[in-house]
């Protein structure tokens, strides 16, 4: 058993190690979205799948024999595609669809590799359970030690790796690490071999595993329960990035608590108990819809303290569908089919949350839905607890009155709170970089104005009055830093007193860069003759300035916009 525990924790290390390296490697290239982190969950989300399909395909259709040869010959040529470094020739070029540029991304610079460690997991489970190896123990054991190592692999990047190691070097390391997992991968395959003539284990119930064939009603509720915890992981994150920033370690946290549940929910069923969990995963939700109603962010809560109550509701709900998932696992049996329908559930929450949701809602309402569905997932567990009678129905009634009544309120609220965020709004649009949104509001003396906000930061302010609609706004007014720097240039001042030339007068044209488009308040400082040139790497930004704001059409000198990153732009 230790080569099968060392094959598994290692492989599953690699597999999350490599996730933040990979993310934080292109993260500049794509504007530092938090969307370039689910992004690439969703890509590694579907290698795992990959992974998952090819591993059940010759676990069940290849002789054990075969299965050993194929796997470490697919390991072998996948050494070729070493080190995994993105390469240059893939940077996106001007406006092109973010989405797909990290989706070719990842597959080209770490596809095989990560398909191949993703499939080790059930892999060397199944040749542990039917080769008699492991006649004593439960092959979901060796499960809970890949989320162990997956969890440390994750853990070690933010606190181990990324300050002591350069992107390259942290890259060469992996790569070593992929061939040490090959020379693992190697040892179990000779011990699967060399125990050819033994039995296969026995399929009998052990440790509260179902041993009749799954039905239909149990594969679904694995694939939903699974899609649910994976876009509870991927909103959570959102929210959390939104709110403070755009860094590794936000990133690995909340996945850290996610694997973390997978740990206790497949380590033993006692593990997951009804009364402590589902109480905890309310409460942790009234926390959430407190800080979603109050719109928190300027100082009312210290960030740790809201990054802390969204962590624990994602780290409570999770352990409602996984523990409610695990309670319906199979046999060993069908042991790679479970994990197939596991790792197709979480590719479906991928795509909710990361291709979807920007597509068909105008916030990120997707936590919303996430919420209700947990909700649900947890009432069917609470109904089959109640038809099996394993407690006395004083016990098991009233705690789904609690529960249906607990989730009728927090959808009530969170309904509102998608109403609410309608109020004032002329136009709300979403998509790769984020939410944009234009308020109309009046000042103190009555003149009405249009905001555009993004997430909750403000982004630009003009009035629509057209006596004051040429005045400079919020950051860009004319006592600010940028007004200054452009109004004392040695092109706006006079040659020999120095002072600032008035308005009117000849002044020499400027060549103006601005990265950031806002609402181009910044043209409202441009003379006859400037050319002000804008970057913006969010096209929808430059269509919200055009629909909703004029200075890009008022602007006294010519104006360029520039879809694409900075960054990049100006190489």
């Amino acid at each position: 058993m230790p080569a099968f525990l060392f094959a598994v924790f290692s492989s599953a290390f690699l597999l999350f190690q490599v996730q933040p390296i990979m993310a934080r490697s292109i993260l500049p290239w794509f504007g530092g979205s938090p969307a370039v982190w689910t992004t690439c969950m969703l890509c590694f989300q579907a290698g795992l799948l990959a992974g998952y399909a090819y591993a059940h395909l010759i676990a069940n259709f290849l002789k054990r024999r075969q299965q050993v040869i194929v796997h470490l010959t697919l390991i072998a040529l996948s050494l070729l595609t070493l080190p995994i470094v993105p390469s240059e020739t893939l940077k996106p070029i001007g406006g092109a669809d973010p989405v797909t540029g990290i989706v070719r991304l990842i597959f080209a610079t770490v596809g095989l590799p990560y398909v191949l460690i993703s499939a080790s997991g059930p892999l060397l489970q199944h040749w542990f359970s039917e080769s008699g190896i492991g006649k004593t123990h439960s092959p979901y054991r060796l499960y809970a030690m890949s989320n162990i190592g997956s969890l440390l692999g994750l853990l070690s990047y933010p606190f181990l790796f990324e300050p002591a190691f350069g992107l390259r070097e942290q890259s060469t390391l992996w790569s070593a690490g992929y061939g040490i997992y090959f020379l693992a991968a190697a040892g179990c395959g000779l011990l699967v071999l060399k125990s050819a003539n033994a039995g296969p284990t026995t399929d009998a119930p052990a440790g509260g595993e179902v041993a009749k064939r799954p039905t239909l009603a149990d594969r679904i509720f694995w694939v939903l329960a699974s899609a649910t915890g994976c876009s509870l992981l991927l909103a959570m994150t959102n929210q959390i990035c939104q709110d403070v920033a755009v860094v590794p370690f936000l990133w690995i946290l909340p996945l850290s608590l996610y694997l973390i549940t997978f740990i206790i929910a497949f380590d033993h069923d006692r593990w997951y108990f009804r009364p402590i969990w589902m109480p905890l995963a309310m409460a942790s939700v009234g926390g959430v819809l407190y800080l979603l109603e109050h719109e928190l962010g300027d100082g009312d809560l210290p960030m740790v303290w809201q990054v802390a109550v969204y962590a624990l509701a994602m780290f409570s709900c999770c352990m409602v569908c996984h523990g409610e998932m695990v309670r319906r696992k199979p046999a060993p049996k069908y042991l790679t089919g479970f994990f197939l329908l596991v790792a197709l559930g979480g590719v479906l929450g991928g795509l909710f949350v990361s291709v979807a949701a920007p597509r068909f809602f105008s916030g990120f309402f997707e936590l919303h839905l996430s919420l209700i569905l947990t909700a649900i997932l947890g009432l069917v567990g609470l109904i089959g607890l109640v038809r099996q009678k394993t407690w006395p129905r004083s016990i098991t009634v009233p705690v789904l009155i609690a529960w249906v009544a607990g989730g009728g309120v927090m959808t009530h609220f969170l309904w509102a709170h998608i109403s609410e965020h309608r109020d004032g709004i002329l136009a709300s649009v979403r998509g790769f970089y984020g939410v944009l949104r234009v308020g109309e509001s009046y000042d103190s003396n009555g003149q009405d104005y249009h905001t555009l906000y993004h997430g909750r930061i403000v982004h630009g302010a003009q009035y629509l009055d057209e006596s004051l609609s040429g005045m400079a706004t919020t950051y860009y007014g004319d006592e600010t830093g940028p007004a200054v720097a452009l109004n004392y240039h040695q092109k706006r001042r006079s040659d020999s007193s120095g002072e600032v030339k008035p308005t009117g007068s000849d002044k020499p044209p400027m060549h103006i860069g601005v990265i950031g488009l806002g609402v181009g308040t910044m043209a409202a400082h441009a003379t006859s003759g400037d050319r002000v040139r804008f970057y913006e790497i969010n096209p929808q930004v430059e269509q919200m300035a055009r629909g909703y704001f004029t200075y890009l059409r008022d602007c006294a000198g010519e104006v360029k916009v520039v879809i694409g990153d900075a960054r990049i732009s100006l190489e």
